[in-house]
């Protein structure tokens, strides 16, 4: 059995009416204590990828692979066992609190009625464990009584990190969990969860759009376009030297403050419609380094020769190694 928390093998996900899949085979893992960056423009799979994992799918998708967590396949579940898994085993950090809780309730009520109505929790108990979760996240049993009016868009996503935190789970899933915050609290959760996660012993996917953010908290990083992963490796070795020019690009419209004046470099063209099937590499037509093989030939993902854990999936890849690094900082 595997050792990972979170083991996701070959999954394939496909909605009405795309002409692909929105997930090509994705191959990803997770180990207990650490964290997981999926990064990639928006449309890329990357939250779908992340609600799979607790099975909060599109009406009418359909699955294929294995989404393993804690060694219990997710896809294969029933009702009895979904539900223990998201009460206890796995949580969701959604990126915009004020639409995950409701206005109209309590804050002490939001975190323990999951525990309440589904793990038969005594209210008191439950409530105990609230305020222990609070104290977690830096605040205090007086926002038990509170409304959610009440509190400031970066209290209630530590709420929402202390409501994850209830059940005790070995996963924490966070979608683009600082994306309606200020650049401050964003710094203050992004540190928050990482303290949590080696307090908590959990595992945490971290999914963002901001490379920054990813290279700040995240021991691995896969980097995805259009449903398939691209490339992925240790965080630091995948930042500094980049192997697929996707990544390379990516880095390259980062904001940096030493970088010189100017409009930032951007990649040109759109990622490809779910309207359109794709041969070749999905990123080819809007890859400077592509030719012919790129457009006709969907690369395999090979490992990166004396790099242990790199993996990408370019057939360019070793030839311009040295150009990608390059070009990651080039203004």
């Amino acid at each position: 059995m595997s050792t990972d928390t979170l083991q996701i093998q070959g999954l394939r996900l496909h909605l009405p009416g795309a002409a692909r899949p929105v997930l090509a085979g994705i191959d990803l893992t997770v180990g207990e204590r650490e964290t997981v960056a999926l990064v990639g423009e928006s449309g890329s799979g990357k939250s779908l990828t992340s609600r799979s994992v607790l099975r909060l799918l599109p009406p009418g998708a359909t699955t294929e692979g294995t989404v393993a967590v804690q060694g219990e396949n997710v896809l294969a579940m029933d009702a009895k066992a979904l539900r223990r898994l998201r009460t206890h085993t796995a949580a969701m950090i959604f990126q915009d609190p004020r639409a995950a809780i409701n206005p109209l309730r309590r804050i002490g009520d939001f975190l323990t009625e999951s525990l309440r109505l589904n793990a038969d929790l005594p209210e008191a108990e439950a409530t105990e464990r609230a305020v222990r979760m609070l104290d977690a996240v830096g605040l205090g049993e007086r926002v038990l009584g509170q409304y959610p009016g009440q509190l400031s868009g970066g209290m209630l996503q530590r709420v929402m990190i202390a409501s994850a935190l209830m059940g005790d789970p070995a996963l924490i899933l966070a979608d683009e969990p600082t994306t309606a915050l200020d650049v401050t609290t964003q710094a203050e959760v992004v540190g928050l969860l990482d303290d949590l996660r080696e307090r908590f012993g959990t595992g945490l996917l971290f999914v963002t759009h901001d490379l920054g953010l990813a290279a700040a908290i995240s021991d691995r990083v896969y980097v995805m376009y259009a449903g398939r992963i691209a490339e992925t490796g240790p965080a630091e070795a995948l930042f500094e030297r980049p192997r697929h020019p996707y990544t390379a690009a990516l880095l390259r419209s980062t904001p940096r403050l030493d970088a010189p004046q100017g409009r930032l470099a951007a990649i040109k063209g759109q990622p490809p419609s779910l309207k359109l099937e794709l041969t070749g590499c999905p990123f080819a037509a809007r890859c400077p380094f592509a030719t012919q093989v790129c457009t006709e030939e969907l690369p395999p993902h090979r490992p990166v020769p004396e790099e242990s854990g790199r993996l990408v999936a370019c057939h360019h890849s070793e030839k311009l190694a040295d150009q990608l690094a390059g070009s990651a900082t080039d203004d």
